[in-house]
């Protein structure tokens, strides 16, 4: 059984193997005739996508204890990959979930990466840069680079380890790799919101 993450942009397709990432309509083109059973929060797509005769919607089944109700549906898939942990989804925005025994118990949400970079350029001309993903969190930064890159990579390292305890950490998403490089024993794995959404299938 094929599995879908429908986002804003693009769509993931998990085939038991590998994730692929492709354009919504290269997506469609390419797995109509295949049986896939998906999640979306591209409400702009759903009629395009209820046509598919082969695909089917399992969003309102992906029911996660104790969440509210404007939760999105992917961090509820990511959530329920596991039943104890903290959650760490890194993409457009960086969104931080924390279960435990199978129930959630509250999360938050921060500007991805990019996000960030352009918020300090939103500041001034002179704050456009690039993230040192190198930075040294033990030294103070002595260039503009290098403190807008520390006073990034360090809140979002130490939130997370504020609420992490003992608890194992799974981080998926595009920048999702490099955040595992921060933390120790974190487990980066892409396919987690399609073990959330087996589990509940099956």
């Amino acid at each position: 059984m094929l599995y879908a993450d429908i986002g804003n942009t693009r769509i993931h397709i998990y085939n038991g193997k590998e994730v692929i990432h492709l354009s919504h309509q290269e997506a469609i083109d390419q797995y109509a005739n295949q049986k896939l059973h998906y999640i979306t929060v591209k409400h702009q797509l759903k009629s395009k996508l209820q046509s598919l005769a082969n695909w089917t919607d399992v969003s309102d089944r992906m029911v996660l204890p104790n969440s509210y109700d404007t939760m999105g549906i992917d961090r509820r898939a990511l959530c329920l990959s596991h039943r104890d942990g903290i959650f760490v989804s890194a993409g457009s925005a960086i969104t931080v979930d924390v279960m435990e025994n199978g129930i959630y118990q509250g999360g938050f949400l921060l500007p991805g990466l990019r996000a960030y970079l352009e918020a300090y350029g939103a500041i001034s001309p002179a704050l456009v840069t690039e993230l040192n993903r190198e930075i040294d969190l033990n030294t103070l930064p002595q260039t503009t680079k290098d403190g807008i890159s520390y006073g990034i990579i360090a809140s979002i390292k130490m939130l997370i380890e504020k609420h992490q305890g003992d608890k194992p950490l799974y981080i998926s998403g595009g920048d999702g790799e490099f955040l595992s490089t921060l933390f120790n024993q974190a487990i980066f794995d892409e396919t987690l919101i399609f073990q959330g959404i087996r589990n509940v299938l099956t």
